[in-house]
């Protein structure tokens, strides 16, 4: 289960896990208790389906909820003994005398996942009963693994509590057959459901289907599944067999290298631009239009269908909405940054090594410079760049309706300039502008970038607003009511970071507002953008993504204190931040 409920934790003592009273370990399973059973209570089977597989709707989401319903949430906890695990459910509101029975399935699965003897981890289901909004019978399924203090089993259960990789939302399916089961799963994949495992108990004549959920799923848990009554092995041997194994899943992962190489000679090729979306194109056809061996286009092709970039049906090969984004003509094209990451960045990756072991980033490393100075010589480069950039507006979406950009356009008082510091080629502050005829604005950039812009703010009519200011970080001007710092900060390391925002609390005068957006580090290890941004960014800035909380240390370091943040799209957030009180 993830954070996104945040429930209070109730004020009574909860007895269920080992340590001493009050430690953020008891606190953090009493609440997922509570938040697990108060979930359940709530839903609606329709609606959590649909919650589940963005996407499915209409006939299809009718046909599941007419065969499954919701009937439990489940998490692992790790009593010391089973009197502290009933008196942990009594704690919770929960009946604590429900029966226990062995669990085969979560009980193989820790035992895999941590090189274990499955005898040596007793691990039991207990379903306490809740009713749900319209009085209907259902569960919140508790694996229980007893580990009393000083047990070995101590770090698996600090990795589970950590990590909830067996908290997941069940449905049960209503009259199971074979060829129910399989159109069942059938349509979870095709919603975006990946096959995770499953497994048949004897205890209880049952069979379960593991799904992780997709990856844009509207609920807190990211594992589904699906029980039916009975023994269906048969079934259960099919989805088993799409389930990906570890020296499966390795060499997908080693292999991804050729999934980047794939993209980028796509969007070189320009096929994007030569498919269509509704009609198909053989591949002979396509290989003349983009000037390619039809044979070796058949192959890349065939590896862009497994990708989901393109389809390919009797009549030929289709586009995608993903091999949409590649086009060169599509709004906020992607193309740029395939070729980018294509380039000069995946040729860097391949210094890697040295970056993690000396510290110098592998860009530098290679081209000798760092990268801003590199593509700053090479003007084909840097407008490759600065388009590259602009592949990731949409996170802008939001920004233009901050609370703190509506009260500079239209709070009596307020002064009406913003300024973006390094802001490329001002989509940002063109969009900000955009949405408020009230403001004006100041781009700060390098000389080389500011032609780019100069036509970009023109284009969207908005030059007679926007003063365009060659400079850098020394040179933020002062006076302005709102700063905005874009994606700046995680390009450098700490030191760096502190000159900028020191040259920014310089220019604020007390009552100005500075907007700093960032990709944000998890701080519960769940996958994240900025997980994989933060390599990155060792490997070719020498700078680091980094938690709210470190942002929160660097701002208080330069006079500056963070006020609030507001969640963007593609994992972004906006800080808010503003001059400490003296």
């Amino acid at each position: 289960m993830h954070s996104e409920q945040r429930l209070t934790m109730p004020a009574r003592p909860n007895p269920l896990l080992p340590g001493r009273e009050g430690t953020a370990t008891v606190t953090g399973d009493a609440e997922r208790l509570d938040a697990a059973a108060r979930f359940v209570r709530e839903q609606e089977t329709s609606l959590l389906l649909a919650h589940v597989l963005p996407g499915l709707d209409g006939p299809e989401l009718r046909a599941l909820t007419d065969r499954c319903r919701f009937a439990h949430a489940a998490l692992l906890v790790f009593p010391s003994d089973e009197a502290a695990l009933r008196a942990g459910l009594a704690a919770c509101g929960l009946a604590h005398d429900a029966p226990a029975q062995p669990s085969v399935v979560v009980r193989d699965r820790l035992a895999a996942r941590y090189a274990h003897r499955p005898a040596d981890l007793d691990v039991r289901i207990l379903r306490p009963g809740v009713r749900g909004p319209a009085g209907e019978r259902r569960a919140v399924e508790v694996f229980a693994l007893a580990v009393p203090p000083g047990s070995p089993l101590a770090a698996i259960a600090a990795a589970e509590r950590a990590r909830d990789r067996e908290a997941h939302l069940a449905f049960d399916v209503e009259r199971p057959d074979p060829l129910v089961l399989r159109g069942l799963l059938a349509g979870l994949a095709r919603h975006g459901a990946t096959a995770d495992g499953g497994g048949y108990n004897p205890h209880e004549d049952g069979t379960v289907f593991y799904f992780t959920a997709p990856a844009a799923t509207k609920t807190p848990y990211g594992r589904v599944e699906l029980y039916a009554r009975g023994d269906h092995r048969e079934v259960l041997a099919e989805h088993l067999d799409r389930t990906p194994r570890p020296a499966e899943t390795l060499l997908r992962l080693l292999t991804g290298a050729w999934t980047t190489q794939a993209l980028a000679v796509c969007a070189e090729l320009r096929l994007p631009e030569a498919l269509d979306r509704h009609t198909g194109t053989p591949a002979p056809e396509l290989a003349r239009t983009v000037g390619a061996r039809p044979e070796g286009l058949a192959v890349l092709l065939r590896y862009l269908a497994m990708l989901g970039v393109v389809s390919e049906g009797p009549d030929g090969f289709r586009l995608t909405d993903s091999g949409a984004l590649l086009d060169a003509r599509a709004a906020h094209s992607m193309r740029p940054l395939a070729l980018m990451y294509g380039g000069p960045f995946y040729q860097s990756f391949a210094h890697l090594a040295h970056a993690v072991r000396s510290g110098e980033p592998g860009f530098d490393h290679l081209f000798g410079e760092n990268h801003f100075d590199h593509f700053a010589r090479d003007p084909e480069l840097a407008d490759l760049f600065d388009r590259s950039m602009v592949s990731s507006a949409p996170l802008f979406d939001a920004l233009p309706g901050h609370p703190v950009l509506t009260a500079a356009a239209t709070e009596p008082g307020r002064v009406r300039t913003v300024v973006d510091i390094a802001g490329g080629t001002g989509e940002l502050l063109g969009r900000v502008l955009t949405v408020h005829p009230a403001l004006r604005g100041v781009l700060l950039e390098r000389p080389h970038v500011l032609a780019a812009a100069r036509t970009r703010l023109a284009a969207a009519g908005l030059e007679g607003r926007c003063e365009l200011r060659a400079g850098d970080f020394a040179d933020v001007p002062p006076g302005a009511g709102v700063y905005l710092l874009s994606r700046v900060l995680h390009d450098w390391d700490d030191d760096r970071c502190r000159s900028i925002l020191r040259h920014c609390a310089a220019a604020m005068a007390p009552d100005a507002d500075l907007l700093v957006v960032e990709r944000l580090l998890p701080t519960d290890g769940a996958p994240s953008l900025a997980t994989a941004w933060d390599l990155h960014m060792l490997c070719n800035t020498g700078g680091r993504e980094r938690t709210a909380e470190r942002y929160a240390a660097l701002l208080a370091e330069c006079g500056l204190e963070l006020v609030g943040q507001t969640p963007l799209a593609l994992g972004a957030h906006a800080l808010h931040a503003r001059r400490r009180p003296s």
